[in-house]
């Protein structure tokens, strides 16, 4: 596999068709440029749906599909994407370039028809939020509630579940037998019998993020899932992050697009539970230095903040507390400058956390302290 080119061989002309759940069709879109350097594709959608087509020439007189719907504005459906062609992507041969000029435009993942499904609810008059009907978001807890009622929710494809504290997929995939897309995300939630996921045959992507309790014997099995295309990891055992990776890594000249990051040791684990800012770690822009620092710092302002509120003073120190935070991270920011717009609302949250353990410790209201301490540190932060 050469490194200046796609894995799978696509070029800039190119038509290429999928099967678009949102249109239950096919539907397609010419590749308008590849770009080596950066490994992206841009594409342009078309705004054409119908039977399987064999050749370009099944798809008639094809226009590049122009979105009108909501505040788009009549813009093209022109999107750069990674260069990988998804396996269940087919080049049905190749046209003149029906746009020449490039787009600023960027996504992850290659259209498959929801924009077309998305223009034509609008075109049809209807003026709500076009929604897929196929897909299924929804918390730990609501998701407790479908299982416990014992009923089959045959028919939902797409399958997003947030919050996850415990998971047993043995339960998930008797409910959801006909998924093709499932997404799990924890906060260090555990996930047990991922091996599960092998008895989902029409699975085409997976994605678990934070979860944890999974071995390399839990590891998805292509001969068992055969149409996957997507496997994205993050925040998840060592070892069930090796056996992934290993077995996967094969199929990405087939069209599989693998993104396993954030493996963490058992230790890991347990030396960060309480850790409000553990994605810091091995994130690209911020230097290990710099995350031990905040961490330290933290665990500082942590314990200043029980100490300041079962003191039995006026807690008068609160606002220092909060200012002298605020005052170190932006010291840290000035020597190795990290601290971006998902940073700093990290930062609130990790504060936010620290008042919620204070809260259960001490078993008091702390709403008027919680509010004094980000007081003091929106009076010093620079970030």
């Amino acid at each position: 596999m050469r490194r200046d080119q796609p894995p799978r061989p696509v070029a800039a002309g190119d038509v290429v068709a999928v099967y678009s759940e949102a249109l239950g069709a096919w539907t397609a879109s010419q590749v308008t440029g590849i770009d080596a350097a950066a490994k992206s594709a841009t594409v342009l959608e078309l705004d054409w749906s119908g039977t399987e087509p064999s050749t370009v020439a099944d798809l008639g007189d094809v226009q590049p599909l122009r979105l009108t719907h909501h505040s788009c504005g009549g813009r093209l459906a022109h999107c750069n994407h990674g260069w990988l062609l998804p396996k269940s992507f087919t080049v049905i041969g190749s046209l003149p370039l029906l746009v020449t000029s490039p787009s600023n435009a960027y996504s992850p993942a290659w259209g498959r028809g929801q924009q077309l499904a998305r223009q034509r609810h609008w075109d049809s008059g209807d003026r709500e939020d076009w929604t897929a009907p196929y897909a299924l978001t929804c918390t730990a807890d609501e998701l407790a509630a479908v299982r416990s009622s014992g009923s089959v929710r045959a028919g939902v494809e797409h399958l997003t579940v947030r919050g996850i504290t415990r998971l047993d997929c043995t339960l998930l995939v008797a409910a959801f037998p006909d998924l093709t897309r499932l997404s799990l995300w924890g906060n260090l939630g555990t996930l047990t019998s991922a091996a599960a996921l092998n008895q989902l045959p029409r699975l085409q992507g997976l994605t678990i993020t934070e979860l944890f309790g999974m071995d390399a014997s839990d590891c998805l099995l292509p001969h068992h899932v055969p149409d996957v295309e997507e496997v994205s990891l993050y925040g998840i055992p060592a070892d069930y992050a090796a056996a992934m990776r290993k077995t996967w890594r094969p199929h990405v000249r087939h069209g599989v697009q693998l993104d396993v990051r954030g493996a963490r040791k058992p230790e890991w684990v347990a030396a960060n539970t309480a850790n409000p800012l553990r994605d810091w770690d091995g994130r690209e822009h911020i230097p290990r230095t710099v995350y031990r620092k905040a961490v330290a710092q933290y665990k500082a302002t942590r314990d200043a903040f029980l100490a300041e509120v079962t003191s039995g003073e006026q807690h008068g120190n609160i606002k220092d507390i909060g200012r002298a935070f605020a005052s170190a991270l932006n010291a840290l920011d000035r020597r190795s400058p990290c601290i971006e717009t998902v940073e700093r609302e990290e930062l609130f949250d990790a504060l936010d956390f620290l008042v919620d353990e204070a809260q259960t410790a001490t078993g008091r209201d702390l709403s008027a302290a919680r509010a004094t301490l980000i007081e003091g540190a929106n009076s010093a932060r620079d970030w």
